[in-house]
Formats: structure tokens, C-alpha cells, sequence
């Protein structure tokens, strides 16, 4: 690898997914505060995400349906409740 070619802030970072608990050790140059400790027993700034490759649909091949359902079944409710008020003002 070159030399002199990383900003200064580069260094190893703990990255934890929060959706899925994994946990990445990476080279980084995000701004943390947090340390903790990683399985070689050293402590490393810790970085938390909401979504990585352990969490993400594209690379786990699964699909989360966030609450499609409740939503379907507000929709029709308002339409059917719009649809009776246009019932009444024709009438």
C-alpha cells in the first residue's frame, strides 16, 4: 500500500449493526467517541448502524415487510369512509 496516501484520522473501527448485532472491524475515518473491545483484546472506536451486509435485504436475500398489512387496511378504510360522504353529498 502507498505510504502518506490515508487522512490522518484513518484508523480500525468497530462497526455494529443494530438490526442484526454483527460486528465489523474496518478501516474508517468516521467520527466516534465510543470504545470498545474486540476479540483480540484490543479497543477500538465503536461506530453503530442501522443497516450493513449482515442486515441489508440485497445481501441477505431476505425481504422485511414493515407493516404493509395495517397499512392496506387503513387505505381502504379512508376510501370507503370518502366514498360515503361523496354518497351523502349527492344525495
Amino acid at each position: 500500500m502507498k505510504k502518506d496516501i490515508h487522512p490522518d484520522t484513518y484508523r480500525m473501527v468497530i462497526f455494529h449493526d443494530n438490526s442484526s448485532g454483527e460486528r465489523f472491524l474496518v478501516g474508517s475515518t468516521i467520527a466516534t467517541e465510543a470504545t470498545e473491545k474486540w476479540t483480540d483484546g484490543k479497543e477500538y472506536p465503536i461506530a453503530y448502524v442501522d443497516v450493513s451486509s449482515a442486515s441489508h435485504p440485497f445481501y441477505t436475500g431476505t425481504e422485511k415487510v414493515m407493516d404493509t398489512a395495517g397499512r392496506v387496511e387503513r387505505f381502504k378504510a379512508r376510501a370507503e369512509k370518502a366514498a360515503g360522504r361523496k354518497k351523502k353529498a349527492a344525495a
